[in-house]
């Protein structure tokens, strides 16, 4: 479906052709474990169960809409990482999927690393209890106050994405008496197969230096001429929502490349190489994300037969997934408000949340299933469109779904693989309130963000 030019933004709301959506699946009820937490389950009588809790009695408790994070998931795939890369590499969590104080203690428990892109991020990372030496800074436009930050806490690398910031973050290194890591951010001008806007590795896009026209290798100069700046190594990234390793591996060929080319100007072998993140998830059952230990076998394969053509060691190998940890980890539940037919097209759904807790669906055409959750129907699947409250043809959570014919006013509706990006992003579009992140786990539930009240919107209405 193509993007429009229209001021009101892409045409979300049109009827799309017969056919588009695809069949309905054979079982509604069926609770697909590509897609869902691994402890979901369909209690005794129908109702869906996170962590061993009731979605009912959660609802009960905390409200809708809510994100109901499934503790143990996330922490098994965290250890999933990690020993799929073992001792001699680093798996970063990218904070940008999702964060908050307890995933940092999460992750510090569980081995892996953290990588943020902000202040905020930063401060959040920091009282969290992430050791400084195990965070990574990145962004585009560091602000002064976040280099300064960065560099007084002692992270373990800031990634440089500019000639500009080389100046700015060796100047505070040198003002405050420090040595700082740094990685230098290409570009290598290869395009993942990926949304437009989510795509990061082409040269037409802010991020990193680009290897064409010499850009990465004045880069490299500029950093080792500071003495307050120790380069470790290089960095890439060359996308999101990735479901094979192709890319990865010219990105790789061409990062090498830039290796042997420091080495044979600069005498100096880089010991540190980062992929990036950007593996895919399952969102519908259509989707076949690979594992992590496919994937670090293929990553670690694909670096060492390029070192081994240039003539280099093998660097360390870094990585950073996030919505490949945390998003199968959640889901969105939400309930019933209005339903409206449309005889021969579809039936609207209306939920009490939208856009302002997913915007995906707006921004990227993002596709989710999703389920009845407060019990099991045997009524004949209907096509639907799942929409929002908010005052928007675009608010729409899932485009084409199919549930039961019987589904009403009051029921529950889950919308599964919801952890990463869909709080992270979330508004107070229509002065909204951004709903809770409820963690289950072993048959209890406790809150790690809290709902935000009207209290706390008007709070920063000064006027």
């Amino acid at each position: 479906m193509s993007r429009s030019a229209h001021p009101a933004g892409p045409r979300h709301a049109d009827v799309l052709p017969e056919g588009h959506h695809g069949p309905p699946p054979a079982d509604l009820n069926e609770l697909d474990p590509r897609v869902w937490p691994r402890t979901a389950r369909r209690g005794p009588d129908g109702a869906l169960t996170i962590g061993g809790v009731d979605v009912r009695a959660l609802v009960e408790e905390f409200g809708t809409p809510a994100y109901f994070l499934d503790e143990e998931d996330f922490r098994a795939r965290c250890r999933a990482w990690r020993d799929a890369f073992g001792p001699d590499a680093d798996v970063f969590y990218a904070g940008k999927a999702f964060l908050c104080r307890a995933v940092v203690r999460w992750l510090t428990e569980e081995g892996l690393n953290l990588d943020v892109c902000s202040g905020g991020e930063l401060a959040t990372a920091l009282a969290g209890g992430m050791p400084a030496d195990r965070i990574a800074l990145h962004g585009n436009n560091k602000s002064a106050a976040e280099i300064e930050r960065a560099v007084e806490a002692g992270v373990g690398r800031i990634v440089l994405d500019s000639l500009q910031e080389i100046e700015r973050v060796a100047a505070t290194a040198r003002r405050l008496g420090r040595r700082q890591r740094v990685q230098l951010r290409v570009t290598v001008g290869v395009e993942a197969h990926t949304h437009e806007f989510i795509a990061t590795a082409h040269e037409d896009q802010k991020f990193g230096l680009a290897l064409a026209g010499g850009q990465a290798a004045d880069g490299v100069r500029r950093v080792l001429a500071q003495d307050s700046l120790e380069l470790a190594g290089v960095h890439s990234h060359i996308g999101s929502q990735i479901f094979d390793t192709a890319g990865f591996e010219v990105a790789a060929h061409r990062v090498v490349g830039l290796l042997k080319a420091i080495r044979d100007e600069h005498g100096l072998e880089l010991p540190e190489i980062d992929l990036g993140g950007g593996l895919g998830i399952a969102y519908t059952p259509a989707d076949d994300p690979r594992e992590p230990h496919e994937i670090a076998r293929a990553l670690r394969d694909i670096v060492t037969r390029e070192c081994d053509a240039a003539g280099l060691a093998r660097p360390r190998l870094s990585v950073e997934p996030g919505r490949a940890v945390v998003g199968p980890t959640a889901v969105t539940v939400y309930e019933v408000g209005t339903t409206k037919e449309l005889p021969g097209l579809r039936t609207y759904v209306s939920v009490d949340g939208g856009m302002s807790d997913n915007i995906r669906t707006a921004l990227y055409d993002a596709e989710y299933s999703v389920a009845l959750a407060s019990r099991t129907s045997e009524a004949p699947p209907m096509l639907t469109r799942v929409v929002g409250k908010h005052c928007e043809s675009g608010d729409i959570v899932v485009r084409d779904a199919h549930l039961p014919a019987d589904t009403a006013v009051g029921d529950l509706l889950a919308v599964p693989a919801t952890g990463a990006y869909c709080r992270s992003m979330a508004s107070n579009y229509n002065h909204v309130a951004r709903p809770p992140v409820v963690a289950v786990r072993d048959g209890r539930a406790r809150v790690l963000l809290r709902r935000e009240t009207e209290e706390d919107l008007l709070r920063l209405d000064v006027g």
